[in-house]
This record gives structure tokens, C-alpha cells and sequence, in this order.
């Protein structure tokens, strides 16, 4: 039996990095990509990067939608990627969970919201990756911290909600600092293929 390789993959938050910012989205009818997300998104893929998503959703703990209604504005996000040209992204990760959720079945301490690593881990073992070659890119620090914590290059843009306080959490390391900052997505995209060339 042959050893199986292991892919390098690109993990991006969604919201302020793959979709624009618009505080509880909660309806496909929201999503607007980001500025060159779709060019982005297919060289990546091009270059053979897995492209997978790592998100806290706690729209759903907060009762304010459903996980279906979650996985609608993936599939929505989907079809506005491959209408600007890339595919669809490879796998979707989401958290669910807070420890202070209104919907009690959601209230637990988990280890997949970040900036814990769990989205990232469960996310390398379904897709065979490479998480030592591959990069986390977010807007806030509790996506840069897990990032690190799963062994990946992070990379920071400023096109979301860098600038906001950071996410209720017990878990954070205000000490962490990504390894770029990046405008946007495009160019975090074009800092990646540099950095691996």
C-alpha cells in the first residue's frame, strides 16, 4: 500500500475574508463576495491548494437561524464562485457552538471555535493535509491564533474585522501575530503562491 501524500491547503474564514462583512448574516440572500475573492480562489486551487472554510457560526447558537440555513449561504457562496470562474470550495467547517448560547444544545466548551484549532484539525484529517504547508488567512486574531495552534503559516487582512475587539473567548493569546498582513484576499493569495514559490 503507497504512503499517501498530503495536500497543502489554503483555509480561509468567511466572513470579511471570502464574503464581505455584514455583522449576523443570516440569509443567502446577504452574501456579496469579496473584491477578487473568485481570481483568488481559482489560482489557489490552480496551483493545487485545497481550499476549505473555518467559521464560528453563532448565528445558530443565538437561535437567530438554523445550521440549514448556514449551509444555504454556503452553497450561495458557492455558486457565486464558480459564476466568477473558480470552483466550489472543497469543504465547509463550521462552529455552531458559544459557551453562552440561547439554544441549549449548542451551549457546550467545545474545542472547534476558534481560536481553539478544531475546525483546522478535523478539517486536515477529512481532507488528507498537509497542515505544516499550509496557511490559515482571517480577520480577526482568534482566527490567526488557530491557525498556529493547527501548525499553519497565518496570514491577517484588513478587508473584515481586524480592527473590532476581539471574539468572547477564554482561549485567546493576545500574544500571537500572524506571519503577513494582507489587504485583502487577492493579495493574500498572491502572498501565498510568493512565499511557496
Amino acid at each position: 500500500m503507497r504512503d499517501v501524500v498530503l495536500r497543502p491547503a489554503v483555509f480561509l474564514d468567511r466572513d470579511g475574508v471570502l464574503i464581505e462583512e455584514v455583522g449576523l448574516l443570516t440569509d443567502a440572500a446577504q452574501v456579496r463576495l469579496t473584491a477578487g475573492a473568485p481570481a483568488a480562489v481559482a489560482v489557489l486551487q490552480r496551483r493545487g491548494y485545497a481550499i476549505a472554510v473555518v467559521t464560528n457560526q453563532t448565528v445558530v447558537a443565538r437561535g437567530m437561524c438554523t445550521e440549514d440555513d448556514v449551509r444555504a449561504v454556503h452553497k450561495r457562496v458557492d455558486e457565486l464562485l464558480v459564476e466568477g470562474g473558480a470552483q466550489p470550495v472543497e469543504a465547509w467547517f463550521a462552529c455552531f457552538h458559544h459557551p453562552q448560547a440561547t439554544v441549549e444544545r449548542y451551549r457546550v466548551e467545545c474545542t472547534c471555535r476558534k481560536p481553539l484549532p478544531g475546525l483546522l484539525l478535523n478539517a486536515a484529517a477529512a481532507l488528507q493535509l498537509n497542515l505544516g504547508r499550509s496557511f490559515m488567512v482571517g480577520d480577526r486574531l482568534s482566527d490567526i491564533v488557530a491557525g498556529k495552534r493547527a501548525g499553519c503559516t497565518t496570514i491577517l487582512v484588513e478587508s473584515g474585522a481586524h480592527g473590532e475587539p476581539a471574539i468572547e473567548s477564554a482561549n485567546h493569546d493576545p500574544s500571537v501575530r500572524p506571519d503577513a498582513v494582507c489587504a485583502d484576499l487577492a493579495a493574500a493569495a498572491q502572498w501565498i503562491l510568493r512565499s511557496a514559490a
